[in-house]
Parts: structure tokens; sequence; C-alpha cells
């Protein structure tokens, strides 16, 4: 007699056995996923179309406004230049034992030469130059050029191309210019030889307004970025993720990282949670307090996917019983933050320094009467990404270097700061209204948020 599970085992068996060996269940027979950018192989191709407006729309300008003709960026795997991100597909992690790029600008006409020695053609968008196998004296043994071989090839280049000057990513003020390592540099220099070695030059800031420069497509997808940013932040500072006096700073912060892994993303930093009481210094609040009703929360929060960060900070309210709305100490205090983010929106314009926009905000600051600090800075394919910095917390007297950099149209950046207010309600305790949001300098120069901004709280009710 056959029970129930004699059939159940014998239709398992049936389907094993007619199942064909490899295959796969189309992507509609799947269990639907949340996947808010698309499938990997979508962002993949996404990230292609971008690196190729990069090298030939942004390079060859960038190449010409910097004076460089020839450059020469090598690396090693694991051990890359800053500058990968922004050479490569979608679908490179590596350097690949080494990669040397190749750039010769031959003029308006013919264009930028993009050769790559060693590594692949990146979905067609580098000549791929490749030194002879060596075959030992028996014919069997086949040596792998990836040494010394690929330094030579790069000396083949220089003789076939005969450039004036070699530029090469050397840097004590840029650390995303200084990306070429003591043992590449050496390597490089002992094959070139002492005619070569003369002609090597530091890239400038080159490699900097590589790295800031943005396609409008990425603007796009930078605009729902920052949205999915927004939501993530939303549901975290709500009821569906605190319980007053139960759910401590920790779990809210390890809440919004689990999300960020089940969308199938990643983070540059671990979120954090931070709380402000009436009458608590942060020191008795400790490192992972419980949220209590009646505190300020804080958050800084960041989103990477398809290579590129966002930053996010923002305010939320616990409301007390008995209470509908924030505190109007509160709320003026949120004002003024965003009033300084109206201040850096509208000194942040393209071919000033981001140290004349911090003083030329810090000086408006003070004739409003508004105390606080600016430390803004560029994201993109680095979350504190290349390009001009606009403050640091602990040096508003301004940056040298990095600072004196000018600031150029396609790029994004953090406006990120804070307002000091006493608070009426808290007895003129000093509450800092903490913000980041992100924005886009288009092509015309004008700035807008990527997303929108903060003006209201986040409410746990």
């Amino acid at each position: 007699m056959r029970t129930p599970w004699h059939a159940l085992l014998a239709s398992l068996l049936l389907s094993t056995a007619c199942a064909t060996p490899g295959a796969r269940p189309p992507d509609s027979a799947r269990p639907p996923q949340e996947r808010p950018f698309g499938t990997l192989r979508e962002q993949a191709e996404r990230q292609q179309s971008w690196l190729k407006e990069r090298l030939e729309v942004a390079l060859p300008r960038l190449m010409r406004q910097h004076g460089i003709e020839f450059w020469v960026v090598p690396m090693r795997e694991y051990n890359e230049d800053p500058l990968f991100k922004a050479l490569v597909s979608g679908t490179s992690f590596a350097a690949r034992r080494r990669t040397i790029f190749v750039f010769h600008d031959l003029g308006p006409e013919k264009g930028v030469a993009r050769l790559t020695l060693g590594g692949g053609p990146q979905g067609g968008v580098y000549e791929v130059r490749r030194p002879e196998r060596k075959v030992d004296a028996g014919g069997t043994q086949v040596i792998e050029p990836w040494g010394p071989e690929q330094w030579q090839m790069l000396r083949q280049v220089l003789e076939e191309r005969q450039p004036k000057s070699i530029a090469i990513n050397v840097s004590s003020t840029f650390a995303f210019a200084d990306g070429l390592t003591h043992g590449e540099h050496q390597g490089m220099v002992e094959a070139l030889g002492p005619e070569w070695t003369a002609r090597l030059k530091p890239s400038g800031a080159l490699p900097v307004d590589l790295l800031a420069w943005r396609s409008e497509d990425e603007e796009r997808f930078f605009a729902e970025q920052n949205k999915l940013a927004w939501n993530i932040i939303q549901r975290a500072f709500s009821n569906a993720v605190i319980t007053p006096g139960v759910t401590r700073v920790n779990d809210v912060e390890w809440w919004m990282r689990q999300r960020l892994g089940d969308l199938g993303l990643d983070t540059w930093f671990h979120p954090m949670v931070s709380v402000q009481r009436q009458g608590a210094a942060d020191a008795q609040l400790g490192d992972d307090p419980i949220i209590q009703r009646g505190d300020v929360l804080h958050c800084d929060f960041g989103i990477t996917a398809l290579r590129l960060n966002t930053d996010t900070q923002h305010m939320g309210y616990v409301l007390r019983e008995g209470e509908t709305e924030v505190p109007a100490g509160l709320k003026q205090a949120l004002a003024r933050s965003n009033r300084l983010q109206d201040l850096v929106v509208e000194e942040l314009r393209p071919g000033r320094t981001g140290n004349e926009v911090l003083r030329s905000v810090l000086g408006r600051m003070k004739q409003e009467g508004i105390e606080g600090t600016i430390y803004s800075h560029p994201v993109g394919l680095h979350g504190h990404g290349a390009g001009a910095i606009v403050g640091l917390w602990d040096r508003q007297e301004g940056v040298p270097g990095n600072g004196d950099h000018t600031i150029t149209p396609s790029m994004w950046y953090s406006v990120e700061l804070q307002a000091t207010s006493p608070v009426p309600e808290w007895g003129g305790q000093q509450v800092r209204s903490a913000q980041e949001e992100d924005v886009i300098i288009g092509a015309d120069g004008r700035v807008r948020w990527a997303y929108q901004r903060q003006t209201t709280f986040h409410l746990v009710r």
C-alpha cells in the first residue's frame, strides 16, 4: 500500500531525475527580490556606459586642461591606485597581477589613445598590449610576462610614441593623486633608464578632477540612491524600528546596516546613531544608550552601490507622552542648520577654492549670529571624495592643500555641517543640529539637492 509519504518521495525523485543538469529557472520563475537598482548585470551595463563617457568625454578635456600629454598609471593586484575605480568596468575588481594604463593625447582631432599593458580591454574601451610569451630552451615551459617584461613593454610604447613628458601619480597634497607605490616607481625607473626617467613629472590634480567628474546618467542614479537613503532613515527613525524605553542606538545602527545587506547593497562606513537628552551630557549617555521619550536622535548613514556613495545625516525626535509635535526650540535649531545649508549652497560655485567658500560662509554665519561649524566634502566614487574640501570639523581656519583646490562643474558634494542652538524648553541647554545632504553641481555650474533636504524632524510617536 502506497502512503502519502511514498507518493511525495516518488514525486521528488521523478522531478530530480527529469531536471536538466546545470539548468536554472528564469528570473520570472524565482521568488521576487527587492532590487532597487536592477540586477547585477543591469548595474554593470550601466557602469560600463559611465566608464565609456568618462574616458571619451571627460578624460581628453581634463588632460588638456592640466597640460598632460602622456599619462602612465601602473598598479598591482590588491594595491590599486585610488583612480582604479574610475578606469575600469563594473566587472573588474582588481588589477590582476599588474596593470599599466597608458593615456596619450593625440590632439582634438584624434583624441586620447588608451592602452592597457596587462589586464583586459574593460569592455572594449582600451587597446590591450601584451609582451610575447617566452618559452625555455626545451620548448615546454611558458613564462608569464607580467613582471619586468611589462616594464619593457612600457618602454617600447614610449619609444614608439616619443612623448615629451610622462605624468605619474605622485603627490604630497592629494591622496587621490598619489597612487604610484614605491615598488612600482622603482621597477619603472629601473626599466626605463635615465633618458625616460628624466621625463617623469607629477600628474598634479588630474586624477582628482577625473575622479570627481560625473555624467548626467550618474546624476540620475545618484538621485535614486539618495532617495533610498532617505527611505531607510525614515523607517529607522520610526516606531517600526524604535520602541522607546527598549531600543538601543546600536539596535538602530545594525537595523540600517542589515537593511542594506537585505537589498544586496553595501556601505562605506558603519551607520552611526546618537542621542541628545535634556539634562544629560554626552558622557552620561554612554556609547549605547536606550532611546527614551523626549530624546533628539541623529544618524550618519551612507549607501554604496555601483561604486558610488551617498552620505546623509538626519535628525529625529521621540515624542513624549501627550506631545503631538516637536518643541518649538528644537524646530528652531533645525531651521538654523537649514540656514547654514543655504549659505553653503549659495557659496559653492565652480572656480572657487574650498577655502574661499569656507571663509565666505563663516563670515555670513557671523553676521547672522549662527554658531556652528562647516565640514563639507566631495562625494562620489569615494565617500570622502576627490575635490576641494570645504573645512574640517577641527580646521575651521581652512585646510591647506586640499582646501586650496578648485571646485569644478559636474561633481557632487556632501553639504555637511552643524548649528548649535540653546533650546528654551530644555532650560537653555545647547542642542546640535547636525545635517548632511548630498548636492549635485551640474555641468552648468548650478547646485541642486540630489534628492531633497530635511526640514522637519523624523518622528517616533
